[in-house]
């Protein structure tokens, strides 16, 4: 049994593996029973890892708190290479400026507020994006 049709229960829809109805015959019924107990063993075996994978993950994340008027520091994802924020390379930031939040938009998102030079870049952000502004009295 092929992995696909497995997890989803049904055939992968390539050109190479369509057949007709009637074209393929199965040899009996034990063969029927073995197929079955193989896809029940299959996803078991799925929901076990991913659930195994779901708890590492659970353990790591961690939820910020955030309010309306904190201050945030912003993440960017950086590329090799590429010019952004006056640095390049390894010496590129992690981490920009420090920026106001305006309003809350869900559970985990926040929009910020932006100076003209990021007018291009999306102002609502991701929780996992922002980290707590430590130390600094804003006016």
């Amino acid at each position: 049994m092929v992995p696909y049709e497995a997890i989803y229960g049904r055939r992968c829809r390539s050109t190479i593996g369509w057949f007709e109805v009637g074209q393929v015959s199965l040899i009996g019924p034990k063969l029927v029973h073995k197929a079955i107990e193989k896809i029940q063993l299959i996803r078991e075996r799925l929901r076990t890892a991913q659930s195994r994978q779901n708890s590492y993950a659970d353990v790591r994340i961690r939820y910020l708190q955030l309010e309306v008027h904190d201050w945030v520091y912003l993440k960017i994802s950086s590329m090799k290479g590429v010019m952004r924020f006056r640095k390049k390379g390894k010496l590129s930031p992690c981490f920009i400026g420090s920026y106001q939040i305006l309003r809350c938009v869900g559970k985990v998102a926040y929009e910020l507020e932006f100076s003209n030079e990021l007018a291009s870049v999306h102002p609502v952000s991701h929780v996992f994006m922002l980290r707590n502004v430590l130390g600094i009295q804003h006016p």
